[in-house]
This record gives C-alpha cells, sequence and structure tokens, in this order.
C-alpha cells in the first residue's frame, strides 16, 4: 500500500505499507508537523481527521492555515469556539451572528441581550482562550432529524431549524463539543487546541473575531478598521434588516410566496438609485474629468461603468471610455513573476508613461488617438479612434488599478475621482455559516468564464488562487483611497447563478484537485431555491455573468 504524503497540495513523502494503518500512524513516519494539520484531505474527495484508516494507495493532502482551504477551516472552528464561548458566558438565551469579513477578520453581533460592550469583548476572548487551551475534541456526528431539531430548539436556533426541515429528511451532522453543539456546512478541524491565534476587537455595535495572516501566521498589529468598506457593509445591512432579509431561507421564503419579483425590482432599484447619486455628486465637481473604476475580479465593473455612464448623461455630462487594457506594456517589456510566467496583474505591466502623457493631453484640450492592445501578438496598434475632450466630456476608465495613485501620479487630484465596487455579500447560510463575498465572486466568474470564454468550472477554479493573490497585492491595500464605494452584491442572485452553475461544477472530476471545492460550491448552492433568470432586469450587473444584457460586452 503506497501513501502519497502532500503538505497544502505540494509533493511530501511516499510512504509503503503493508497493510492498513489510521492516518495518525502513517504521520508519524513524517516530519510533518501535526499540531500545524487542520484537516486531512483524501484523493481530492473528502476531508477526515486522523483516525481515518487507509486501506489503499491514497493520496493523503495534509491541510494548514496557510492553505485557502485550510484558512477556511481555522475560521470556521474559530467561529464555533466563539459560539461556544458565549454559550458558556450567557446561555441559549442570545443570538451570535457572524456577518461579514472585514479587514483581516469577521465582523460579529450578539443579539436577544444587553448591548455587547468593550468589557464583554474581553471576557468572550478569555473564554474562548480557555476552550483553546484545553484542547477539547470537536466531533463530527450523525444524529436523526428529529434529533438534531431537538438539540436546536433548546438552544433557540431557528436559524439552523429552517435549513434542517428543508434539506435533511433521515439524519442530520452537527458538531459537538463537550455539550455544546453547532451546525457547520464545512469542515471544522477535531480539537480547539489547533486555533492558535486569533482576537477580538470592539466595533460597535458588535466586535470582529480576528484570524492570524502572513507567512507567518500572526496576528496583525495594531488593527486597521478599512472604514470605508465597514460603512458600506453596515449602510448595506441596514436595507437587508428593512427588507427582513438576512439567511438563504428568507429567499426561499420569498421565492415561495411569490414575492421574489417584488423583491428583485426593490433590489435593482437601490442599485440604480446609487448609481445615480455618484453620477449626480460627481457632475458638481466641475474640476473633475478623470472618473477611475476599481474592483475585484467578477465585482461587476464593466457593466457598473456603463450604467454610470447612462446616469451621467441623464446628468447632461458625456462620458469618454477609455480601456486601461489597451495601455499594456508590449509583451517584451511585460513584468514576469518569480516563476517566469507574466505578471499581467501587475501595475508595472501597463505603460504607465504613455498613459499618463495622452490623460494630460486630452485635459489640455489636445486630440489624441486612443490606442487598441492587440492581446494576441501581444502589443499595442493604431485605432484610428480619435478623441478629442469639450466642455462637458469626462473621461471613465475601469480597470484593476484604478485605485493606485502610481496609476495616474501626474494628473491632479482634483481633475479625478475614484470609485470602489465589491461584491460584499451580506447573505449567509444561518447565523454562524457565512457565505464569503468571494465566493459569490466566484460563482459569477465560473459561470461567466463556461459562457463567454469556454473554460470549465475546473480551469476556473484551479485558477482562483492566482487570482485572489493578485486581488490582495494589487486591490485590495488601495481600496480606502476611493472617493466612492459601491456595493454590486444582489441578495437573490446565488437563486439565478445555480442554474448556470449546477451542471458545469458537477463536471469537475475526481481525479481534480478542484474536486472537493467545486463539491463546496455545490453544497452552498444546494441551500438556495432556483430563480428564473427572465425575472432580472435586462441592465442588472448579474446579466453581465449570465446573458441577456441589454449592454454590449
Amino acid at each position: 500500500m503506497k501513501i502519497d504524503i502532500r503538505l497544502d497540495g505540494h509533493k511530501h513523502s511516499i510512504i509503503d505499507f503493508a497493510k492498513s494503518q489510521s492516518i495518525a500512524k502513517i504521520m508519524k513516519g513524517t516530519t510533518i508537523d501535526r499540531d500545524l494539520i487542520l484537516s486531512y484531505k483524501i484523493n481530492h474527495t473528502e476531508y477526515v481527521n486522523e483516525d481515518y484508516l487507509l486501506t489503499e494507495d491514497t493520496y493523503v493532502n495534509c491541510i494548514t492555515a496557510r492553505h485557502p482551504e485550510g484558512y477556511r477551516v481555522y475560521q470556521d472552528t474559530a467561529i464555533f469556539i466563539l459560539g461556544k464561548a458565549l454559550n458558556v458566558m450567557l446561555g441559549d438565551t442570545h443570538n451570535l451572528v457572524a456577518e461579514h469579513s472585514i479587514g483581516d477578520g469577521v465582523f460579529c453581533e450578539v443579539f436577544n441581550t444587553e448591548r455587547f460592550t468593550e468589557e464583554d469583548c474581553a471576557k468572550v476572548k478569555q473564554h474562548m482562550q480557555k476552550i483553546i487551551q484545553s484542547d477539547l475534541p470537536i466531533e463530527r456526528i450523525e444524529v436523526k432529524t428529529a434529533e438534531a431539531i431537538d438539540i436546536f430548539n433548546s438552544m433557540r436556533r431557528k436559524d439552523i431549524l429552517l435549513n434542517i426541515k428543508s434539506h435533511y429528511s433521515e439524519t442530520v451532522p452537527i458538531y459537538r463539543c463537550g455539550k455544546y453543539y453547532d451546525s457547520f456546512v464545512r469542515p471544522l478541524a477535531d480539537r480547539t487546541g489547533l486555533i492558535t491565534d486569533f482576537d477580538i476587537v470592539y466595533q460597535a455595535p458588535g466586535f470582529i473575531l480576528r484570524f492570524p495572516t502572513g507567512p507567518e501566521m500572526k496576528i496583525a498589529s495594531p488593527f486597521v478598521l478599512p472604514k470605508k468598506v465597514f460603512a458600506l457593509h453596515q449602510e448595506h445591512d441596514k436595507w437587508l434588516s428593512i427588507l427582513r432579509v438576512h439567511n438563504i431561507a428568507d429567499i426561499n421564503r420569498l421565492i415561495a410566496t411569490y414575492q421574489i419579483s417584488q423583491f428583485i425590482l426593490v433590489e435593482e432599484a437601490l442599485h440604480e438609485k446609487k448609481i445615480a447619486e455618484i453620477a449626480a455628486d460627481i457632475v458638481t465637481h466641475k474640476d473633475v474629468k478623470i472618473i477611475l473604476i476599481a474592483g475585484p475580479s467578477s465585482s461587476g465593473k464593466t457593466t457598473f461603468a456603463k450604467r454610470l455612464s447612462v446616469q451621467l448623461q441623464a446628468s447632461k455630462a458625456k462620458p469618454i471610455v477609455i480601456g486601461m487594457d489597451d495601455y499594456f506594456l508590449n509583451r517584451d517589456r511585460t513584468p514576469r513573476k518569480t516563476d517566469g510566467d507574466y505578471d499581467f496583474e501587475s501595475i508595472h505591466s501597463i505603460d504607465l508613461e504613455y498613459l499618463n502623457l495622452q490623460l494630460r493631453q486630452l485635459l489640455a484640450g489636445e486630440q489624441i488617438e486612443l490606442p487598441h492592445y492587440d492581446f494576441i501578438r501581444g502589443m499595442r496598434r493604431h485605432s484610428n479612434n480619435f478623441v478629442k475632450m469639450e466642455k462637458d466630456n469626462v473621461i471613465i476608465m475601469e480597470g484593476i488599478h484604478g485605485l493606485n495613485e502610481a496609476l495616474t501620479a501626474s494628473i491632479p487630484e482634483n481633475r479625478k475621482t475614484r470609485i470602489y465596487i465589491s461584491a460584499l455579500n451580506q447573505l449567509n447560510i444561518d447565523h454562524h455559516n457565512r457565505i464569503p463575498t468571494t465566493d459569490c465572486r466566484l460563482l459569477r466568474r465560473i459561470v461567466r468564464d463556461n459562457r463567454y470564454r469556454g473554460y470549465s468550472a475546473e480551469e476556473t477554479l484551479v485558477r482562483w488562487n492566482d487570482v485572489r493573490q493578485g486581488e490582495e497585492l494589487n486591490i485590495f491595500p488601495f481600496q480606502e483611497n476611493a472617493d466612492y464605494m459601491f456595493n454590486s452584491s444582489l441578495t437573490f442572485e446565488l437563486g439565478v447563478l445555480k442554474k448556470h452553475a449546477w451542471k458545469i461544477l458537477h463536471q469537475v472530476p475526481s481525479s481534480s484537485s478542484a474536486y472537493t471545492e467545486s463539491r463546496r460550491l455545490l453544497r452552498l448552492l444546494s441551500h438556495c431555491d432556483d430563480i428564473e433568470g427572465a425575472q432580472v432586469p435586462y441592465n442588472s450587473i448579474i446579466r453581465e455573468f449570465t446573458s441577456g444584457s441589454i449592454f454590449r460586452y
């Protein structure tokens, strides 16, 4: 029996055994520190603990917090421990809601109790530390559905009960630590002691549960709140509270009661209202002639730019759209990554000198020929597209580097404004099972890549970590530079995307390294009821990824 041991996907060692062995026994023959391993992934298909018995040739991937999948395990396990600590402090009368990511953590609120204070944060942190130091086992158990309903009824977890009643018939997988129970759709670590570092920072009206980051996996100090992004989250949360929608079950209820069409219209109207407000405010600043739009992959930048252009025209401005990608350096001057591949996401892959020259010429009233980049040949060509700025013209430029001051360094600040757009999802499965913003963007990209670029879901999933690394370097550090922020998330969108993503995610083979990720996304979508795409307006951001948009791309 040949066991191929891998560490976070990288080959580590191959061990031969004559008979069946547990993973724990096999790991004793390696140099890997078992206290770093949050979960073991078998043959790309399932997560198991170290008691799992291996009976045949197997790939065993040891997952740590440095791996994207392991990082999710770390975060969810920390939330589980937080839930247990609050249960010790407050009993079953409170409701902990892990709402959304912010900075290096998750913003949480505690409901059905007195106002949560900074002193309460210190107490819950002490309880969490005690639970972690005790290194308690976290057991994944299967219980009968009726028993699960009794357990979570006693804990007053109506959010879980809605999912149990709609998704499980005979048994329900739940997690137990002592007398505390919880439900998680993603795997948890099997011991509390594996959560080596965390922090809790008071942030009214709740607090932020922080996670370690960086090569050393340590808590960065001090915590810097991204104030503009946080305010955008809070603004969206207020609207969802008014609409009484926070979890997937709330959307499913609207579908079942034939109220989803009205809900879609309201959400789309809120989008249009926000875009109109941004456009109206921009035109009041007479010096502003350049609008820079940036955001992470699949945030809907292109559709936003087109809808903003319409609203600017309604405010008597005349937009000129310039493609940032047309200013790429010729291929022979493009910087490379350490592995030798071209680094197209680096700001230094753009001809900054030429871009700034042309922008200065436009602002000076000169006529210029906009470039056209030939991506097949990797070189800039003539376009015969000549433009000149008139009195009411404004330039719209969209791309990942729009918020980076280095992009337009020679343009005075009073001549430009910056807009950050991202799909900041606020919809969760239940109070403790967040749907990360990145999952919504990933599903958008999977659908778009398959429909318009011919990529399989497997290809998109394999590339996604590289995309995310580029965002961490080139987009997120500059998001607070924005003058305006726009949340492109639509609470109903998973129900629309499900029909498009379901089939192509099922096509990821079990032999692929992307298999468990495809199954995780399928489990997420399984909680969503279908929403017919015909109910979505033709100018919706979602149609950039599905089909039928009124805009040309």
